[in-house]
């Protein structure tokens, strides 16, 4: 068993209501009573493309799935959610990215583990921190020491 951390982002259909969904059909890849996710972020959209706001949060929990299949099992459900890949930084129904996978650094074609770019998001690292604030990176570097207040600013926190 590894111990993931998945990015969970939407902006259109029901946001919340996407990442709800999302979150049941994670829970049916976890391993029993793994499951954790933090509150809901609303951000601002990544790039130029005009757009509304994301909601953000992270889940956690332990899979006997590679790499690779946890991919597959991740992009299976955004489909079964309405995702269409239509421009980078675009809106969209459903985003689901692998942030951590243990402590395990990859890089291929299709995938990046760490999430190449989870350092400067602060809707990953703050949402990230609720749920492992002790938590250290594969680089050795400590997930506390990412974030700045700034990051904290950025975010506003939802009931």
């Amino acid at each position: 068993m590894n111990r993931v951390y998945i990015a969970l982002g939407a902006n259109l259909d029901e946001p919340q209501q996407q990442l709800a969904d999302a979150c049941l059909a994670l829970q049916q890849i976890a391993a029993p009573d793994s499951f954790t996710v933090a509150s809901l972020y609303r951000s601002k959209p990544m790039g130029d493309v005009v757009q509304p706001d994301y909601i953000n949060t992270v889940a956690s929990f332990d899979t006997s799935l590679a790499p690779l299949a946890l991919l597959d099992a991740l992009q299976h459900i955004e489909l079964q959610q309405g995702r269409q890949r239509l421009e980078r930084w675009g809106p969209r129904t459903l985003d689901l990215d692998i942030l951590l996978y243990g402590q395990l650094t990859m890089a291929s074609e299709r995938l990046t583990i760490p999430h190449y770019g989870m350092h400067q998001r602060s809707f990953v690292l703050v949402p990230l921190f609720e749920l492992a604030p002790e938590l250290i990176l594969p680089n050795g570097v400590s997930l506390a020491s990412l974030l700045t207040p700034q990051y904290q600013s950025e975010l506003e926190k939802l009931d």
